[in-house]
């Protein structure tokens, strides 16, 4: 899995040979004095180019076309409608003709000189404007001044047509007024094509670094003349090494690294994680995150992404701290960022960035136990870049007022995208079989669809079952352990009991045992089967294996000892298989299992006591944790004779609390 993990992550990391300086304005440059060596273009900066570009676009005229069959279809509909207004005038014929002859020629003269249609948005605040017209494929410059508007044109027509007849001057001005259509329209397309090619052809450069020209010295502040040398420098050099550098040797030192990365996250997990080193399908999970985020990298990097702080780093540790660990959640998140650290810009500002932000994401998650908290996180997380992006804009700027406020947006939207966490930890859980806390919490819940049945099939169990739960949630909580994992396996571990309830003495409501008619043999295989029973039921309803080991170790291996004791006194002539009265275990194997073992026993013997008191009490608890230690059932978990005392204590006082009985700590203790 390592291998296929390394082999499949540096096959689609970038290439080409890294740039080898780290460098930011107003620092101090701290390497060798930087010689040049090749002649290069100095860029300019992104201001530099608005300017350029705004400047361009403002000496760019907009493109207007002369179009000459406006004229012609106006004047055709103006002669037709001249006929017919003409026959209600009682006119003679030589002034019909004069005035049509009149109107024509002014109205040919209009659309000579041009009728232009006005965009409001070329006038930027003034009345006339300049524009490039478009006449016969021949472009000169022309003012909106020096050609006609619709409205100018009417006026023209009023002040200038001539007739001593006021009734036939105002119908023809009425005609010609229908017939002023705009012949010099805006021709978008066109205007957009020469401001785009314009754009194009601008350049991007200014002056040059000649081969062996000093390019920054040691100690010298990098001011924002270097600093542009130093971008332009760095870029060249890699779009030279594209082509010049060794794609191979570049795939074999990608290998090393996360090669040697990979191979430190498998000590932790040897050393501190062996659980996780073991399993299979747990660490799939973590190469399958690291794979994913770096997958994630590449494609920004290709796509040429804005920004790489889009990509939602800060979903790693969350994913791994809800179901893992701390730690762990930790470590993975500084090894994929370090590794992400060798293929982005600024890799020291990258890396603190995520550093700082991952490590809030961890501390702001304790436990998972409300929708909410998942929220609160991406607000701490958010807060954490704020103050890493302002700290760093004035570190580097020294000044409020050249902040890109616009530059923290990348990180709004990755905080956003963090909150993904919550579904894909639910489809880890399905897919990996890893229990997170929400999956316990929802597994305790006693309206759940399992223990409401319990509760109605076996009434003494699941009261039984939810103090098991109470005694060993306190205990654990106290020394140290998942106290969530504890209450879930507590609220389980006899749901075999269900099968057949009325053979456990806390479900029996009549003083006639069924155990009275069969032999002790029988008996003990009835009550031992509750342990298969409860297994069969819980993998049959899916639930986490991590659940289902307390069903199986709550007993060890044990003896049904009433029973194998009634049998060795009332059949001592018989031969006995011990075995036969034998839980089959496994023994408990971590501090959560052993303290169910322990929390069971004594409450389930707690019942048998007539008149509790509290050195009944305390003689009770002591004698069935010696026993267990005593039978060895303890020996494959953590707890320690310091955790045993621990225990006692708190199992001595719920037991009191429980049984209203006045404590005396001097017997307790």
């Amino acid at each position: 899995m390592m291998i296929v993990c390394v082999l499949a992550v540096t096959l689609f990391l970038p290439k080409q040979p890294r740039f080898r300086y780290e460098f930011e304005k107003g620092k101090t440059w701290l390497n060798k004095d930087l010689i040049s060596p090749f002649s290069f273009a100095i860029l300019k900066t992104d201001p530099q180019l608005t300017t350029d570009k705004t400047e361009a676009l403002d000496n760019i005229l907009p493109i207007y076309k002369y179009n000459s069959e406006v004229f012609e279809s106006q004047n055709e509909a103006f002669l037709n409608e001249f006929d017919v207004k003409w026959k209600s005038n009682d006119l003679a014929e030589t002034e019909k003709e004069g005035t049509k002859k009149q109107a024509l020629n002014m109205l040919r003269s209009v659309y000579e000189k041009g009728i232009i249609g006005i965009v409001a948005k070329h006038q930027k605040g003034q009345k006339y404007y300049d524009f490039s017209l478009l006449k016969q494929n021949v472009s000169k410059k022309s003012s909106s001044q020096d050609v006609y508007t619709t409205e100018s044109a009417l006026n023209y027509f009023k002040n200038n047509f001539k007739s001593t007849n006021l009734k036939v001057k105002d119908a023809v001005i009425d005609l010609i007024e229908s017939h002023l259509k705009p012949n010099l329209l805006f021709d978008e397309n066109l205007t957009a094509i020469v401001q785009r090619n314009t754009l194009n052809s601008l350049s991007t450069t200014k002056g040059m670094v000649q081969k062996d020209e000093l390019i920054v010295a040691k100690g010298m502040v990098i001011n924002d003349e270097v600093y542009q040398k130093l971008l332009s420098f760095k870029e060249t050099y890699e779009a030279q090494t594209k082509t010049i550098g060794d794609n191979r040797l570049v795939y074999v030192g990608q290998v090393f690294l996360v090669g040697f990365i990979i191979t430190l996250l498998m000590v932790f997990l040897f050393l501190f994680r062996k659980d996780i080193f073991g399993d299979n399908r747990q660490l799939s999970l973590l190469l399958l995150v690291i794979t994913s985020m770096l997958f994630a990298l590449t494609w920004a990097i290709k796509v040429n992404l804005p920004s790489l702080y889009y990509i939602p780093f800060c979903i790693v540790p969350i994913i791994i701290r809800i179901l893992f660990d701390t730690r762990l959640a930790l470590n993975l998140h500084l090894l994929v960022i370090l590794i992400a650290g060798f293929f982005v810009p600024n890799s020291f500002e990258f890396v603190f960035y995520q550093t700082t932000a991952g490590m809030v994401a961890i501390y702001s998650i304790k436990n998972l136990i409300k929708r909410e908290q998942l929220l609160i996180s991406a607000s701490f997380i958010l807060a954490a870049y704020f103050v890493s992006f302002v700290g760093i804009a004035l570190l580097r700027e020294g000044s409020l007022n050249q902040i890109e406020w616009e530059r923290f947006l990348p990180f709004v939207f990755s905080v956003l995208l963090s909150l993904l966490a919550y579904p894909l930890i639910y489809g880890f859980e399905r897919v990996f079989g890893i229990t997170s806390d929400v999956a316990l919490i929802e597994l305790t819940n006693t309206n759940n669809k399992l223990l409401r049945e319990l509760a109605f099939k076996a009434p003494g169990t699941f009261q039984h079952s939810l103090q098991v739960a109470n005694l060993a949630e306190a205990a654990i909580f106290k020394i140290g352990g998942n106290s969530l994992l504890v209450r879930a396996g507590a609220l389980y571990h006899d749901i075999g009991k269900m099968e057949n309830p009325q053979y456990f003495i806390e479900n029996q409501n009549t003083a006639v045992s069924p155990h009275d008619k069969l032999p002790y043999e029988q008996s003990a295989q009835i009550i031992i089967k509750h342990v298969h029973k409860g297994i069969e039921i819980t993998r049959r309803h899916k639930l986490p294996e991590n659940v289902i080991d307390f069903i199986r170790t709550h007993h060890g291996n044990t003896r049904v000892d009433y029973f194998y004791q009634s049998f060795l006194k009332n059949s001592p002539e018989k031969f006995v298989d011990e075995n036969i009265f034998r839980y089959p275990g496994p023994i408990p194997f971590s501090k959560e299992t052993g303290v169910l073992m322990l929390a069971d026993s004594v409450e389930a013997a707690s019942r048998s006591l007539k008149n509790p008191d509290a050195q009944s009490i305390n003689d009770l608890v002591e004698r069935i944790i010696n026993y267990k230690l005593d039978q060895d059932q303890l020996d494959n978990c953590d707890l320690t004779l310091k955790d045993l005392e621990t225990i006692k204590l708190i199992f001595k006082t719920m037991l009191m609390s429980i049984y209203h009985v006045r404590i005396d700590y001097q017997q307790t203790t």
